[in-house]
């Protein structure tokens, strides 16, 4: 049969050919139309090559890329895809056949403005896409801001930094068993919480041969449909586990006449791999960087000379030449460095310790697989036990999957690989010469059921707790289970409200120190009183809302800038990348429930801070609503010709309705949920999803925005799966 491409009355793709190969193909033709830009952002991303045309801004990510291997990881992903599982690798290729048939076609504005000309997509560059998407999902910079905690105040601030909060991901899901819907059969919905961007970070589509016919939510630049999907039969969905499966490690290098060597947890030194890139960046000169893997992984900080040439952060005279190591016992000993310690050529300066180095071990890089083989299984499942054995194959990122089916079988399991090592590697960098950092093993992913008919996953210390070390706070979990026991029988057209619930329970900390203030001025008394009544909802229209907000961003504004914290407001000078794990301010919003709820707090005289901050707000006030300031700022890798309206948005970092600023910096949200979704299993017409924005990513489409105002309201599109209800487009 023909391959043909249809639409339904919001652009969303609906794809129907005779084969597997046949449909990838017209699902990476179909995605390059839409999309053509986004691909090209995605694939330079992965190949760490951003720069070359969206100029010195995007260097920092370039850097990263590089020197973590992304590129060569998806290679060798790809190779080893190929040796065990050659159908899926044919099935990926077919989707890179028309990707590239679709750029050659494209026309999007981006690429005259930029003067960039689509390249070509190799079969590993979706293994590329998909890795750089998420290899900063599990988190692991904030292992860097553990070192700066506990070297500055002591290891027990690390547990009180804890931001048991958002990061760069998360997701709302629950599943309620038939047992509790009107149907008798399940429904599971939810929402994944990601940075906004424009293009969309999932694209709605309908997938459609004699093998199988899927809807759902798809990641542009990979084929087939991986986190929520409705065969029909059967449905699943995922949230982030908050699980820690990447390690840092502190090397110790050298340079010798043959390249670079590391130091290994057998007092071996040993020859790290080593070579140089170039990248090209516009308007400005190309800038070399020096690549090095040691045994561990790819060094993505520092090098043999430290950063940028200073060791550990000290000064010498600046001449990586005049370092070298004294290797004399009695030097060793006495200064308790089994590396040697460095010196100065000079004797009149004094030794200094090792340079920073620091690598990243991550289980791709190490098992050469990064669960593609989990994608077709996922696309032929009729039942949950198909489900369970393709995430069985699942790698990165981890993930809590729920599912369910039409004769009454549900999932909720952990999904992914997570090393087995010392529980330090989860917490701080580990030094790489000393034994017992060493990956060992796999866990074996954790299983649950369900609780009175019910499963809830919002990121918080649920089936995946053992292998993390930092999940979200209770309250969107708590929060969904109060109101899904609200009501003994559930519908798929409830589902909306759960999604658009706004109410605040981390709130309470701040408002138990504000009801205890008193001798305020007239006005901070009436602002105390007033947030007293108020209901906890950010809503976009409340004033309340803005001005809990407001003192809110005043208390950790002070926090930030007392005196107890001074030693963390100038971060190390690591990447730029990795900066935001390391911001205080920052961190003081997101963790402001355990600073404000500590039994001390390093001398902070707590009730001050909170007295100084609504006294502020009280001679300052907001003037307006919540929304006014809590706007929607999508992320975008060219800004649009003409600016687009930034719509106020209701909920916050710990409603369900997830939009998160960062408090004390800006009510300005760039992350919040990238899809909304409810799967009915009754029937699979029943269902309903939405995206913040629209089924293209073309600026001036009719569908570029069209869903922006349903997704605002908390509104869904219809699932539309009779083809005599869409509209045919061509045949390819």
């Amino acid at each position: 049969m023909a391959t043909e491409i249809y639409r339904d009355a919001w652009g969303i793709p609906h794809l129907r050919a005779g084969s597997a190969a046949e449909l990838a193909r017209a699902q990476g033709l179909v995605t390059a139309r839409d999309r053509a830009w986004q691909l090209e952002v995605e694939r330079h991303r992965a190949q760490g090559t951003s720069a070359s045309f969206l100029g010195g801004s995007a260097l920092a990510w370039d850097r990263f890329a590089r020197r973590a291997r992304v590129d060569d990881t998806a290679r060798r992903c790809f190779a080893d895809l190929e040796r065990r599982d050659p159908g899926t690798a044919r099935w990926v290729r077919a989707y890179v056949d028309g990707v590239n048939q679709g750029l050659a076609d494209s026309t999007a504005p981006e690429f005259a403005r930029t003067g960039l000309t689509p390249g070509r997509w190799e079969p590993w560059t979706p293994l590329g896409v998909w890795l750089a998407t998420h290899i900063l999902f599990a988190g692991f910079p904030a292992k860097l801001w553990r070192e700066q905690v506990a070297a500055h105040l002591d290891a027990d601030a690390i547990g009180l930094f804890a931001t048991d909060g958002p990061g760069t991901s998360g997701s709302n899901g629950w599943l309620v068993g038939g047992e509790r819907t009107v149907t008798g059969q399940a429904i599971i919905a939810g929402d994944p919480h990601r940075w906004i961007e424009d293009p969309g970070v999932y694209q709605q589509i309908h997938l459609s041969c004699p093998e199988f016919d899927v809807v759902g939510l798809a990641v542009p630049g990979v084929p087939g449909i991986a986190h929520f999907g409705h065969t029909g039969s059967v449905a699943w969905a995922i949230t982030n586990a908050m699980a820690d499966y990447q390690d840092l490690y502190r090397e110790r290098l050298r340079r010798t006449g043959a390249g670079v060597e590391a130091l290994g947890p057998d007092g071996v030194w040993r020859r790290a791999s080593r070579h140089t890139e170039t990248i090209e960046v516009a308007g400005e000169q190309p800038i070399e960087i020096e690549v090095i893997e040691t045994d561990r992984g790819p060094v993505i900080i520092g090098g043999p000379e430290g950063i940028d040439g200073d060791p550990a952060g000290l000064a010498y005279d600046g001449d990586p030449a005049d370092l070298v190591y004294d290797t004399d016992p009695a030097d060793v000993a006495a200064a308790g460095d089994p590396a040697g310690v460095a010196y100065d050529t000079d004797p009149a300066r004094a030794p200094l310790p090792p340079p920073v180095a620091i690598s990243l071990r991550y289980p791709p890089r190490v098992t050469g697989d990064l669960g593609f083989g989990a994608l077709l299984p996922l696309l032929r499942a009729r039942r949950v036990a198909d489900v369970d054995r393709a995430f069985d194959q699942w790698a990165e990122p981890v993930n809590v999957v729920q599912a369910a089916d039409t004769e009454g079988g549900v999932l909720h399991r952990v999904a992914g690989r997570v090393p087995v090592r010392a529980a330090v590697n989860s917490l701080r960098v580990v030094p790489a010469w000393e034994p017992g950092h060493e990956w060992r093993d796999w866990h074996v992913p954790p299983r649950a059921g369900l609780t009175d008919g019910v499963a809830v996953m919002a990121n918080q210390r649920g089936p995946a707790e053992p292998l993390g070390v930092e999940f979200a706070p209770p309250h969107r979990a708590d929060r969904i289970a109060a109101l899904l026991a609200s009501e003994r029988r559930w519908s798929a057209a409830d589902m909306p409200a759960l999604h658009m619930d706004t109410h605040l329970a981390s709130a309470a900390p701040l408002l138990d120190h504000l009801d205890a203030l008193d001798d305020l001025t007239p006005e901070a008394t009436a602002l105390r009183d007033r947030l007293r009544g108020w209901d906890r909802r950010m809503d976009a229209g409340s004033a309340d809302a803005a001005l809990y907000a407001a003192v809110r961003a005043a208390v950790v504004r002070h926090l930030a800038a007392h005196p107890a914290f001074a030693a963390l407001t100038t971060p190390p000078a690591y990447p730029e990348v990795f900066q935001p794990w390391l911001a205080l301010l920052p961190r003081v919003g997101f963790a402001l429930e355990h600073l404000l709820r500590a039994e001390e707090l390093y001398g902070i005289d707590r009730p001050a801070v909170v007295r100084a901050a609504i006294e502020d707000v009280a001679l300052r006030p907001p003037a307006g609503v919540w929304g006014d300031t809590h706007r929607l700022t999508p992320w975008r890798a060219l800004e649009p010709e003409r600016p687009y309206d930034e719509p106020g948005l209701s909920g916050d970092h710990d409603c369900v309705l997830c939009t998160s600023g960062v408090p004390g910096l800006t009510d300005r949200a760039a992350r919040g949920p990238a899809a909304r979704y409810v799967w009915d299993l009754a029937r699979r017409e029943d269902s309903r999803w939405v995206v913040p924005l629209g089924a293209s990513g073309v600026p001036g489409s009719p569908h570029h925005r069209d869903q922006l105002s349903l997704w605002l309201a908390g509104e869904l599109v219809p699932v539309v799966t009779d083809w005599t209800r869409l509209k045919k487009e061509t045949d390819v």
